[in-house]
């Protein structure tokens, strides 16, 4: 199971999050998360962090926003199995920022398996296109940029649950 992180894990901004303290849960996601583990899901994350391109943080705070996140995540009995993150910004062309599926197909490589039928939750449009892209059975939550990615996409014809709570109570009746 893949989740992108800001606006889907936690609340996102248009100035980006760029410490542990700007690093806030949507409320009920990391419960979200503990129960999805709690019926035998692994979860990974996959997200754009262009902040750091960009020079707003650097891979320290970076990583202190994924400490404690998989500190808050413990608290309550979840756990993240791995976090894929792209650094670049939208001009690097690299292969790993969604929408291209380069971390998508690197966690399906590191992990031996095939990526058909693995759900992939997210908010924004890009997000939708690399799970696609990958194979995956992607899921859009109303969180984050997920209401504006809805207005801009009327055609979009894949589940739409309100937030990962939400999301995870569909894959797990789905299972």
């Amino acid at each position: 199971m893949i989740l992108d992180r800001d606006g889907v894990i936690n609340v996102d901004s248009d100035a980006y999050i760029k410490s542990a303290d700007e690093w806030l849960p949507i409320s009920g996601s990391l419960e979200a998360i503990a129960l999805l583990n709690h019926h035998g899901f692994k979860v990974v994350v996959i997200t754009n962090q262009s902040g750091i391109a960009r020079g707003l943080f650097d891979l320290s705070a970076l990583s202190a926003m994924h400490a404690k996140m998989q500190q808050l995540l413990s608290a309550v009995g979840g756990q993240i199995e791995a976090i894929y993150y792209c650094p670049h910004g939208p001009e690097d062309n690299c292969q790993c920022r969604k929408p291209k599926p380069g971390l998508f197909q690197q966690f399906g490589q590191d992990y031996q398996i095939s990526l058909d039928g693995v759900y992939a939750v997210g908010d924004s449009y890009r997000d939708l296109e690399a799970a696609i892209s990958a194979g995956t059975r992607p899921l859009l939550v109303k969180t984050g940029k997920g209401l504006s990615t809805l207005t801009n996409h009327p055609e979009l014809t894949i589940p739409v649950v309100e937030n990962l709570y939400e999301a995870a109570q569909t894959i797990i009746a789905a299972s």
